[in-house]
């Protein structure tokens, strides 16, 4: 079968992952893929899903947590359309909010957003809605800006909202007149995983995901996309700020409702047995005493009024977040948790939280892939491949793992069974340990190094030692960096490549995925212990639900996600077929059979208690 392949040159594993995904839509079977960073995922998967597509009549929606991976969808899609003179549609679609002209609403959460949207369009208070169709037809102003759109196709969805705009016209809306037509849409995971949110999407755009192939890129992160989607919260903070809205609008009947739910908060905290300041609450626990108060419908129903008339104000609310989460509560058992908690803030502020928490993310995943034409998971991470295919409960499913475009020559890994952050090993002399081979590795790279901790308190106390023993220049994230903030902190580091500095960072913080470093920007990523989930309820419970479901609860609830995670961190340090660097496991762990069958089939693992010799020796020092 002939691709759509953008390129000249097809690579021989790129190849064969066009045949593997060939197969997979043909026979109308679902997909996971592990192939590494630079194999030519995007190009390979839309070069033979459209051609499919276009013979079939169906439609490719190819989904991905990352914008720049928007922008790489759509260029390669301008190059398909250009070198076979073809004739199909794109759309670009962000989250709706990201795409709304209206001001202030980057800040609201999704849930706030749609109900805000929502209030904002049947009261006709939306300029940008109100103008785009007259009784049940598109007016002649959207029908102008279809007909452009159609012909600029494909287009970047931020020029999109910004034509839009500027003729005071809704981008979301026209984004789904021009999906009517579109072969492929480009859109982030909440518009297919959310079934609220895809059956609207598909609603607008005419769309049945029976005949759509869905790409799905990073499928690394599906697990923990899928588990919040269907996770609710509230805490004291919630009712707090729900108190004040129900003052602001003289609300007395939900002031005095919400501060009923304040109490039975503090009752079910007094009178239950709290180890590690959180318990197990059984449905009912919660659910008795809010029916003291009223019917849980007339609570919410009464909540959602009242949320409505707070957002014509200020766009957020508290008790809609209430409404929300009393409307979640009484959901299935099977597949979640609800967990009491107690805590104190970094201000030291005492709060109470109580969550309904989903663990099994096949829920979402399960059917989708059972009805889909076909689905497609990859990522460079996706191992192991059995493990996905079980949690994601992937109906109809294959798997395959592909070897690393780059030359094994370009890169080194090397494990260090010395050392350990485990914690009944944890000392100030373990400490200083790490800190000594991590300024021994550093120093033996002729230019930057990332080291990555499980968590910033170990990082910090790493730190105390590391900073007096190492020669280069030390940067350091920070918790909660903003984008500008972080953006500096890597523009500062890259200016030293060629002396070299080290950037202390955590695996989970905002450095350990998507960041791009290439060439001679990074040279060796060092990943220091396992970044384990803390050993709450939810953790356990996620291992003992695996446990009766699989039998491997501690691999796939607690070990396997941490070891990826770290695979992530390694992956910033070769992003191309000329890279050269170094990833280093600082941790006795990754020498036991059971991390060891993590890593990809084609890794050359050095292991060794001398780093520096190994480094200096690759970079022929």
């Amino acid at each position: 079968m002939d691709y759509y392949f953008p390129f000249d040159k097809v690579r021989q594993e790129q190849n064969k992952l066009m045949e593997k995904i060939d197969n997979a839509i043909k026979s109308k079977r679902n997909l996971l893929i592990h192939a590494p960073t630079g194999l030519g995922k995007t190009a390979a998967s839309l070069a033979v899903a459209l051609k499919h597509a276009i013979e079939k009549n169906l439609t490719i929606f190819f989904i991905t947590p990352k914008h720049t991976q928007h922008k790489i969808a759509i260029d390669t899609l301008k190059i398909i359309k250009e070198k076979y003179n073809l004739n199909f549609h794109v759309v670009d679609l962000l989250g709706k909010k990201w795409m709304c002209s209206q001001s202030g609403v980057s800040t609201m959460g999704t849930n706030e957003f749609a109900e805000y949207c929502k209030t904002l369009k049947e009261k006709g208070n939306c300029e940008y809605c109100e103008n785009m169709k007259s009784k049940e037809n598109l007016t002649t102003e959207a029908k102008r800006m279809l007909e452009f759109l159609e012909k600029e196709n494909p287009m970047h969805v931020e020029h999109m909202v910004d034509k839009c705009t500027v003729a005071k016209l809704c981008p979301f809306e026209m984004a789904c007149e021009l999906g009517k037509k579109a072969t492929v849409i480009i859109g982030d995971y909440y518009h297919v995983l959310s079934p609220s949110i895809r059956e609207t999407i598909f609603l607008k755009m005419n769309k049945k995901l029976s005949e759509s192939i869905i790409i799905i890129d990073e499928s690394h992160n599906l697990p923990e996309k899928c588990r919040s989607l269907l996770s609710n919260s509230i805490s004291t903070f919630t009712l707090r700020d729900a108190l004040f809205e129900a003052k602001g609008l003289n609300a007395m009947k939900t002031l005095e409702d919400v501060e009923k739910i304040q109490r039975i908060l503090e009752k079910l905290i007094k009178n239950t047995e709290i180890q590690r300041n959180e318990t197990l609450l059984k449905k009912e626990d919660f659910l008795e005493e809010i029916k003291t108060i009223d019917n849980p419908e007339n609570l919410i129903n009464e909540f959602e009024e009242v949320a409505g008339r707070v957002k014509e104000v200020k766009k957020k609310s508290s008790i809609g977040a209430i409404a929300k989460f009393l409307e979640a509560w009484p959901g299935e058992d099977e597949g979640f948790v609800r967990i009491l908690a107690k805590g104190f803030t970094k201000e030291s502020k005492p709060f109470v939280s109580i969550s309904y928490n989903c663990l099994d993310p096949g829920l979402i995943t399960g059917p989708m892939t059972k009805e889909a034409y076909s689905v497609i998971a990859m990522s460079g991470t996706l191992r192991p491949l059995e493990m996905y295919d079980d949690v994601l409960a992937f109906d109809r499913s294959f798997a395959d793992e592909f070897e690393s475009p780059f030359p094994e020559e370009n890169k080194v890994t090397i494990i260090v069974p010395d050392t350990t952050t485990k914690f009944t090993s944890r000392s100030a002399q373990m400490y200083n340990a790490i800190a000594n081979y991590c300024v021994k590795i550093t120093d033996a790279v002729p230019g930057n190094s990332v080291i990555f901790f499980p968590s910033y308190s170990i990082r910090d106390e790493v730190n105390k030692h590391f900073s007096i023993l190492a020669s280069k220049t030390v940067f350091m994230e920070r918790s909660g960096l903003t984008k500008e903030e972080k953006e500096e902190i890597l523009e500062n580091f890259k200016s030293y490549n060629g002396t070299g500095a080290v950037l202390l960072a955590a695996s989970s913080g905002s450095m350990g995925e998507g960041i791009d470093l290439p060439g001679d920007l990074l040279k060796c990523v060092v990943i220091v212990g396992v970044p384990l989930s803390p050993p709450d309820l939810k953790t356990q419970a996620l291992i003992n639900y695996y446990n009766e479901k699989f039998g491997r609860g501690w691999d796939y609830g607690y070990t396997y996600p941490a070891i990826l995670k770290t695979f992530q961190n390694a992956g910033r340090c070769i992003r191309s077929e000329t890279d050269k660097g170094v990833v280093v496991f600082l941790d006795e762990r990754y020498a036991w059979d059971s991390y060891l069958k993590c890593f990809p089939k084609d890794s050359e693992i050095t292991f060794t208690k001398q780093p520096q010799d190994k480094i200096r020796a690759f970079f022929g020092i």
